[in-house]
């Protein structure tokens, strides 16, 4: 599995950007998908997830209410959109893929259980 993550750029505080994740290769559809974000000088973050059905999704508690996830499973693409983008939000945005099976709906929040990444887009939010 490949993932390819874009949709970053730079944007003044207030405003909005959606990324996206490309999945390709084999049972595409099996895998939950995060976002993780890593500014300079900082440990990689969680930021959210949506389970492979998109039945479940879920968010860092301080992200939640300005960033939404979403999955078409038709076009193999999760995005992201982020709203009222604060400086604050500037780093690297990476989508993270962990093959599940059906009825498990968990969203995993550490860096260990993803098997496959993306290569990450730049996000820069300026003052």
């Amino acid at each position: 599995v490949q993932l390819q993550a874009s949709g970053g750029g730079l944007v003044q505080a207030g405003g909005s950007l959606r990324l996206s994740c490309v999945i390709s290769g084999p049972s595409k559809s099996r895998y939950a998908v995060s976002w993780f974000r890593q500014a300079p000088g900082k440990e990689r973050e969680f930021v959210g997830g949506i389970s492979r059905s998109g039945g479940n999704i879920d968010y860092a508690d301080s992200l939640k209410g300005r960033f939404t996830i979403s999955r078409d499973n038709t076009k193999s693409t999760v995005y992201m959109q982020m709203n009222n983008l604060k400086p604050e939000d500037t780093a690297v945005y990476y989508c993270a893929a962990k093959q599940t099976i059906l009825s498990v709906s968990y969203i995993y929040t550490d860096t260990p259980e993803y098997n496959y990444w993306g290569q990450g887009t730049q996000v820069t939010v300026s003052s």
